[in-house]
């Protein structure tokens, strides 16, 4: 079910359910940021934000008697459609979009598909680890882990090896280390000392 940005259900749906679906032959995928009475925002997905395609919208929504105003903002992907308010002109607009091929899914911001899936991939693994072992393990702690076991390794077999270390990866490491470990927002004050 498709929600506002706030994670509450809409009426959306149930216009969904009941639209034509007269598309053009390539889906323009958009996401509801926000959906007030008279005022419905929406963001166009990168591919899509074309000025074109974005004012071909603009005309057509403008043409409905119950739609006041539509401004459009090309590098955000943004269109903003001020209505009557009315729960009518408000299906009236999202039938009129999905005549225009728009799709209303989640769309991701400047990340490939592929990107955001590894990303999911990762943090399902990162949970699964947590249940595992009841919250005491996570990657945040095994990724870490393991490149230190690899670094002994190195040590071992390798020795120290120090004489091919750049001075400019020991400069970054040394004030890396020094603004992480010194952050103000991460040092917490303990009352009791």
């Amino acid at each position: 079910m498709l929600t506002n940005s706030y994670g509450n259900p809409t009426k959306i749906a149930k216009v969904l359910e009941k639209a034509s679906f007269k598309t053009t032959a390539k889906p323009i995928s958009t996401k509801i940021i926000s959906n007030t009475p008279g005022r419905l925002r929406l963001r166009i997905s990168p591919p899509h934000r074309h000025p074109r395609e974005m004012q071909r919208i603009t005309n057509i929504l403008k043409a409905q008697s119950q739609i006041i105003q539509v401004r459009t903002n090309i590098n955000s992907g943004s269109i903003i459609i001020n209505h009557d308010g009315k729960n009518a002109s408000l299906e009236n607009v999202l039938t009129t979009l999905l005549d225009l091929g728009v799709t209303f899914a989640d769309i991701t911001e400047g990340n490939s598909e592929a990107a955001e899936d590894v990303k999911r991939a990762v943090i399902n693994l990162n949970k699964r680890f947590e249940q595992a072992t009841s919250g005491e393990v996570d990657l945040r702690f095994l990724f870490p882990l393991g490149l230190s076991m690899l670094a002994v390794r190195q040590i071992l077999v390798k020795g120290l090896q120090l004489e091919i270390i750049p001075w400019y990866v020991l400069a970054w490491y040394a004030f890396d280390s020094f603004m992480k470990l010194n952050n103000p927002s991460q040092l917490q004050l303990n009352p009791e000392s």
